[in-house]
């Protein structure tokens, strides 16, 4: 089974937010995620980025792979280099 992290879309029509998941990558964008691991805020001035960085690494570190999007957050919050 190969496991992503991504983001799930949420919130209302033209105001999204995400959360950032680990899911199947099979698994529909909204679908049930194995575990959710923070969330991202785009329409805040600067963007609202929250990530528990001890869950991300674990999962970085049993093989997910995570999407541009969600590397480049990782990046920002400096969990990844």
């Amino acid at each position: 089974m190969a496991v992503k992290i991504r983001l799930t879309r949420m919130g209302k029509k033209k105001t999204p937010f995400y959360r950032i998941v680990v899911a199947d990558e099979r698994a529909r964008r909204d679908g049930a995620p194995i575990d959710t691991i923070g969330y991202y805020n785009p329409m805040t001035d600067p963007a609202d980025i929250k990530i528990d960085a001890e869950k991300a690494t674990k999962w970085l570190d049993n093989g997910a792979q995570p999407t541009e999007t969600v590397r480049s957050l990782l990046k920002k919050n400096e969990i990844i280099k």
